[in-house]
Order: structure tokens, then sequence, then C-alpha cells
């Protein structure tokens, strides 16, 4: 049994389902998509959120928005690839369909793929987490559902960015952004509920938004793969696939030209990575292309040879989704594209993503940010549930005040004050959380 293509690319809008039928104007349901995420809020946002290395000084490096939007430009070539390919060469009842957007869905769900993440990244989330496991908010544990309490203790970029995208806010309209069915499914990559998250941590959505997947998966027809009384699990929507391989490819890649830059990495060392990717006959090549180009800068051959590797493992990408689309589609298929591509570029990945974690990961410069984020979140959440379980306190009062409308701060029920304590500071900013945190600290006062 296999999921069905013409199910799974629906225009329907999340919370506007009634008016599914309506044409607004003549640009595509997906393309609508996509304009709506680029003109919105939390994206400009993610021009202000760390990447991997700190925001620029005399150096630009990527940030989360420079990131999504690369992340973007690719998926829309794997999207639009596989659409050709799988019509050209298996299905050609597909041609004239909706299938044939699949690239403009999996572009506008790399935009959104980051939206989730709070600020310092990584750090950031472990921040929120640990504070219900190993700080204050363990006490909270018995005041709580154990469902919520997995949320929480759990806490994720992906499933955040599902609740932003889904969640209807105060003041906001049903169905949160209201985008379509298949462009939100595509952002989802763990598709399961938190109390599934395994030993990685990694979950789909909040107990908050659980009936919104629930619609979105069954109203396409994606396979839920839980047995009555387990925690809800599904199996992935196809073009997740494609999402995670622009993802894979551009932060990989991207991260050793950072690097470079940053001369974390010699010429030398990003080079050979690079050129790994090829076999001596493409890589003498591109040498000699480079020499004929006149590239004497040794950025711009960096440049040159990033550009070389992310167009090779699009295109393997491509071959490794059309090569497996049946396991794709009947929901068997382990891992990721990446993981499936031809032995020479798996091994050069590989090679890649260990001497990231060896090399840039870990050096002073990303752990430096990374500590200084994980205390600045800490001590904001710190204060701000300290708040919420206090509100009739003076400072409490004034702390509370800061806190946008749209969050439910003043609910009557505790979870809902709680996770409205998290909507406002993972949405900060570095810059903004940073400001925050030396405001309440008494470090720096307002310029009066």
């Amino acid at each position: 049994m296999k999921m069905e293509w013409k199910k799974l690319i629906s225009s329907k809008r999340l919370g506007q389902e009634y008016r599914h039928v309506e044409r607004h104007d003549d640009r595509t349901e997906f393309k609508r998509d996509y304009d709506r995420l680029i003109f919105s809020a939390p994206f400009r946002r993610l021009q202000n959120k760390t990447q991997v290395f700190p925001l620029p000084g005399s150096v630009f490096v990527h940030n989360r928005l420079t990131h999504s939007l690369e992340v973007a430009s690719v998926g829309m070539s794997l999207g639009s690839d596989v659409a050709h390919r799988i019509i050209s060469e298996r299905r050609p009842d597909l041609r004239g369909t909706l299938f044939e957007q699949i690239g403009q869905i999996v572009s506008t769900a790399c935009l959104a793929h980051d939206l989730g993440n709070p600020p310092f990244g990584h750090s950031g989330e472990k921040a929120i987490q640990t504070f219900f496991t190993e700080g204050a908010g363990s006490m909270l544990k018995e005041q709580v559902s154990p469902a919520f309490w997995d949320d929480i203790t759990h806490f994720e970029g992906n499933a955040n960015a599902f609740r932003l995208l889904t969640h209807q806010f105060k003041g906001r309209r049903p169905g949160g952004f209201v985008m379509t069915y298949s462009t939100i499914a595509s952002i989802v990559k763990y598709p399961f509920a938190s109390s599934a998250a395994g030993r990685k941590g990694k979950f789909g959505f909040f107990q908050s938004e659980q009936a919104s997947y629930q619609r979105l998966a069954d109203g396409m027809g994606i396979f839920c793969i839980s047995q009555p009384g387990e925690p809800l699990r599904y199996v992935r929507h196809p073009l997740v696939y494609l999402v995670e391989a622009a993802d894979d490819i551009c932060y990989e890649i991207m991260d050793l030209e950072d690097a470079h830059k940053l001369k974390i990495l010699s010429f030398e060392e990003t080079s050979e990575l690079l050129l790994g990717f090829f076999d001596a006959d493409v890589q003498q090549k591109i040498r000699q292309r480079i020499i004929d180009e006149q590239l004497t800068d040794e950025n711009e051959q960096i440049v040159y040879l990033r550009a070389c590797v992310i167009g090779k493992l699009e295109n393997e990408c491509v071959n490794a989704f059309v090569a497996h689309e049946d396991e794709i589609l009947s929901g068997t298929f382990t891992g990721s594209l990446i993981d499936h591509i031809s032995p020479l570029q798996c091994d050069a990945y590989r090679r890649c993503a260990r001497l990231s974690v060896e090399r840039i990961y870990r050096s002073k410069v990303v752990l430096d940010v990374e500590l200084s984020g994980y205390k600045i979140m800490a001590t904001l959440m710190e204060q701000m549930i300290e708040a919420v379980m206090h509100p009739d306190r003076y400072y409490s009062q004034q702390l509370i005040g800061r806190v946008s409308s749209q969050y439910d701060i003043d609910a009557a029920d505790l979870e809902s004050r709680l996770m409205a304590v998290i909507d406002y500071i993972s949405g900060m900013t570095d810059v903004y959380a940073l400001d925050v945190y030396q405001k309440i600290n008494g470090i720096s006062l307002p310029v009066i």
C-alpha cells in the first residue's frame, strides 16, 4: 500500500478549509504561501538569529535568514527536478496536476524550517529543556500533565515551527498562518508526539497542536503507524525528505565556506574537502576551469568549488528520491536522502561532517556563543517563569508587562502561561534576548 501523490499535494488551507474552492488571484496557492512567509515578522527575525558562528563583525557569515534563503533555493531545484523526473520517467498521469508545483512547495517549506528555532540555536533549545529537567522548573512536574511535561522537557525547534505556523495566538485568525496542507506537512521532520521522542528527543508537534497535525495528515492520506493507546506517530510526508536534503546540503557545505572565511580552516583543507566530492577526472576539469576563468582569489575559488559541490549533491539527492520513490510513498524508507547517494559523494559528505564537529562546532568562537547564549536563555526562563507562577508580585507584573499581547501570559491555567513564556522567549532574536537579559539584570539602562 502506498500514499497517493494526488492526495499528498493539497492546496487546502488549515483553518480555512471552507474557502478551498475560492480563487484569490493568479498566483498559485503555494506561491501565496511563499509570499506570506517572506513578508512575515518571524521570517524577518531570522536575520538576527545565530546559525553557527556569532553574528557578523567585519566578516559576514550566515545567519538563520541567509541560511533559510539558500536552503529554499536548493529546495526549489530539488522539488522541480524530482517532479520532472517522476512525470517523464514514471508517472505521466501527474502532468498538469498540482504535483508539478512541488518545487514551490519544497522551497516554501525550506523558508519555514527554522522559524521555530529559539535564540542561540541548539544552545537555546538546551536552555529551555534543562530549565525544567535540571533547573528551578523541575518542581513544576507535579503541577502539569505528563504530556505537557514531555513537550517542555523535549522542547524542539521543529515542533515550535509547526506551532508558530498553525497555532491561533491571541488576536490572530484560526489556523495561524493559514498555510496549505502540503506546505505545513513538508516541514514536519519528526511526525510524532513528544512522548514518542525517544533518545534523540526529536518530535514534530506539541500536544496543543496535535489535532492540527492529525487533520493535515488524515486529509492527505499520510499513514498513521501508532497503535491504539500509543503516542501518536505518522510516517513523513514525502516532501519532507527534499526539505531535509536541502538543509543538509546547505548547512554542511556553507559552514565550510564560513569556516574558511573566518580562518578556522585553511584554503588547502577547505579545497581538499570540496574536491573530494568528485573523481580524479572531474577534479582536474574543475581545476582547469578555475585557471581558465582566472580565479586567483582564494575566497572566489572556494565559492566556485562550493557551487560545484552543491550542484552535485542536488543531483545525487534527486536520483536517490526517484530511485526510492516507492519506499518513500509506502512509508518504509529509512534514513535521509544523503544516506542513499553514491558512495563517493556520501563518503565525502561524512568527512565534512566529521571535520565540522571536530574543528567548527567545537571551535572556541562557537563554544563562546553557546555558553553565553545558554546563560542568557536560562536567566530569561527563570525570571519569566517565576513571574507567571507569582503574577501578583510587583516585579512579576513589570516583567509580564513586557510580553506581547499575542501571548496568553494571563491565562487562568498554568500550562497556558508556561507555554506563553516559551513562545515569548523562543520568538526573540539573539540581539533582543541579550538586550532583555541586560535590562532585567540591571546591566544596562534604556537611553533616556
